[in-house]
């Protein structure tokens, strides 16, 4: 099928729920993607945090057509050994102690948000509400739309769930006001993403963290896109030098096959028994052994320390930009590879220009770029990023 005929089909059949933009996206390679014409694009999106080693990154290929060839599949009525590996390996890597595998990030933290309420309502009946933050997002099932501090994603889905409130990030004395006895879980992203990069203030997740404790409510720490090493540690939470109760990991964890999964501390994980929570595809072998391939190579290339040298690296570059165009560019933020810049005018159109000359990434929040490239990028490719916006900047 050519350009137009695959978007006729799309047009035709597809559910109309995404804005594309007009590319046919084929292959990649690391950093570059190939649309059906042939032209490179230096991919600073990533599919959206998810391609954490690039594109057909070797390691991943091998470990994905090796465990294709023995075992795609099979129910969680089984145990596999590869399964087994990933979760021993994850709570290692996190220090808590148990997992559970899913398919995305909604239906990670689906499960944490479950598994908080089973365990507020053996500690006390009625305790069961989750505040989480204004402009978070955590998902896009029922729950997860109810715990994302944004109306727009729940105008038309009534009825929905109940026992969600909501709080400014950021603001401690809000979330004081707002914990009681039926308080089960405080619900937060270390960094909002898609909320348009918000970085909160040195020490505020350890005054949550002390918050919770003093009110018998869990911390429950949203690391869908966060974590991974997208920060330039494993999980964001250890830049504060504390522990959630319950993580949630999803997107970069096995490079583009889906998966997703959320880690909890073993009191909090023995609310749940045989037959509360599971999933056909969760944690299948496939999905297994690319999440292994992925913690191997950022442990083999050292790509936690590689993400935040280019962090810092980008982070420089990019303020440079803002200093250059005071006029549009209001600020910088971020940490490791999780960057956004926030603009004096709405993105979409920096976006459009951008991919006319080869470079992907994308604008949230309205005004706000996000730049999320693997974590394998070069300075020679953040140069040309740089250079790209520093062109499309003087058009403006």
């Amino acid at each position: 099928m050519n350009k137009e005929a695959v978007m006729a089909a799309d047009a035709a059949h597809y559910m109309p729920v995404f804005n594309r933009y007009p590319i046919v996206l084929e292959r990649g390679e690391g950093c570059t993607v190939y649309d059906a014409d042939g032209k490179a694009y230096l991919d600073f999106l990533a599919g959206i945090a998810v391609n954490a080693l690039g594109h057909a990154h070797p390691a991943l290929v091998r470990a994905i057509a090796d465990q294709a060839g023995k075992m795609i599949h099979c129910s969680n009525l089984f145990y596999t050994a590869v399964q087994a590996k990933l979760a021993t390996r994850l709570a290692a890597l996190s220090g808590l102690d148990r997992v559970f595998l899913a398919n995305s990030g909604a239906e990670a933290n689906e499960g944490a948000i479950k598994l908080a309420r089973k365990w507020g309502q053996a500690k006390q009946p009625g305790k069961g509400r989750v505040v989480s933050a204004l402009h978070s997002f955590h998902g896009r099932t029922l729950a997860t739309l109810m715990a994302t501090g944004q109306p727009k994603y729940q105008a038309g889905f009534d009825p929905l769930p109940t026992g969600f409130s909501y709080v400014p990030y950021g603001d401690l004395a809000a979330l004081k006001a707002q914990m009681g006895a039926d308080v089960c879980a405080v619900l937060l992203e270390p960094i909002q993403g898609e909320g348009g990069v918000h970085v909160p203030a040195p020490g505020y997740l350890a005054e949550v963290k002390a918050l919770c404790e003093a009110h018998g409510a869990l911390l429950i720490f949203d690391e869908i896109q966060t974590g991974v090493g997208r920060t330039g540690k494993m999980f964001a939470f250890e830049h504060e030098g504390i522990k959630p109760d319950i993580v949630t990991l999803a997107k970069g964890l096995a490079g583009g096959v889906p998966i997703g999964a959320f880690l909890a501390a073993e009191e909090v994980a023995k609310a749940f028994s045989a037959g509360d929570h599971g999933s056909t595809f969760g944690g299948n072998p496939l999905a297994s052994a690319a999440a292994l391939a992925v913690l191997d190579v950022i442990e083999a290339q050292s790509l936690l320390a590689q993400a935040d040298k280019m962090g810092r690296y980008f982070s420089e570059k990019l303020q440079g930009l803002a200093n250059e165009f005071p006029a549009l560019v209001k600020e910088v933020r971020g940490r490791g590879l999780l960057l956004g810049m926030e603009l004096t005018k709405e993105g979409r159109g920096i976006v459009l220009d951008c991919m006319a000359q080869g470079v992907i990434i994308n604008c949230t929040a309205g005004n706000v770029l996000r730049f999320v490239p693997p974590l394998i990028v070069t300075e020679t490719e953040i140069d040309r990023v740089i250079t790209v916006l520093a062109e499309v900047f003087r058009r403006q």
